[in-house]
C-alpha cells in the first residue's frame, strides 16, 4: 500500500489529465491489499475533493513553453475504469449483503424471543418437562392442569419450597420468577 501525490503548479487540462491517470491506477492496483479494500473506496471518493479543486482552475488562455497535456477519456471510459467495476461491485455486494445478514438476524432474534411462553406475577403455570427441567406453559388458574402460581421474588429471593423460573420466562427476559406449586 502506498500513496502517491502530484504536486506542481498545473494549468487545467494538465491537471485533469493527472487526476484520470492516477484515478484510473488507482482504480486498478488500489485493491490488492488486506487493508486496501476498505482504503481504496475511501481514497477513490476523497480525490474527488481534489476533482473539483480542478475544474476551479481557469482555463490556460496563452499557451505555455510546452503544450497542456492531453486530459484523455474519462475515468469511466478507459479500460482502466471498467476493470475497476469489478471490485467495486464486489465490495457494494458485500456491504448489502452483511447489512441484510445483520437485519435478518435482527429480526429472526426478536421473532423467537416472541414464540416463547411469558409469565407473570400472578398468573399460573404448567410445567412439561420434569424438574429440574423447564418447559413453562401459561394455564389458566381455573384450571385442573394449573401447577404452579407465579409470584415475584421478595427481596430478590424466593420463599422456601418455591422454584425458581429461569429468566427468558419473563416478560423482560431477564427477571426470575418464583413459582410455588399449587398441589403438595
Amino acid at each position: 500500500m502506498r500513496f502517491l501525490k502530484r504536486e506542481g503548479v498545473f494549468c487545467r487540462t494538465c491537471a485533469l489529465a493527472s487526476f484520470r491517470d492516477m484515478q484510473a491506477d488507482t482504480m486498478v492496483t488500489g485493491w490488492w491489499g488486506p487493508l486496501s479494500v476498505l482504503i481504496t473506496p475511501v481514497t477513490l471518493l476523497g480525490n474527488l475533493g481534489a476533482l473539483s479543486g480542478i475544474r476551479r482552475i481557469p482555463e490556460p488562455v496563452a499557451p505555455g513553453f510546452r503544450p497542456p497535456l492531453d486530459p484523455g477519456k474519462p475515468v469511466f471510459k478507459r479500460p482502466a475504469g471498467i476493470l475497476a467495476l469489478i471490485p467495486m461491485g464486489l465490495l457494494g455486494v458485500a456491504v448489502v449483503a452483511f447489512t441484510a445478514l445483520v437485519l435478518a438476524g435482527l429480526v429472526a432474534g426478536a421473532s423467537d424471543r416472541a414464540d416463547e411462553p411469558t409469565l407473570t406475577a400472578g398468573s399460573c403455570a404448567r410445567n412439561d418437562a420434569t424438574w429440574p427441567e423447564q418447559d413453562l406453559q401459561p394455564e389458566s388458574c381455573d384450571s385442573s392442569d394449573a401447577e404452579l402460581r407465579v409470584t415475584a421474588p421478595a427481596n430478590g429471593t424466593c420463599p422456601a419450597g418455591d422454584y425458581i423460573a429461569y429468566p427468558e420466562y419473563s416478560e423482560d427476559g431477564d427477571t426470575s420468577l418464583c413459582l410455588r406449586p399449587l398441589k403438595a
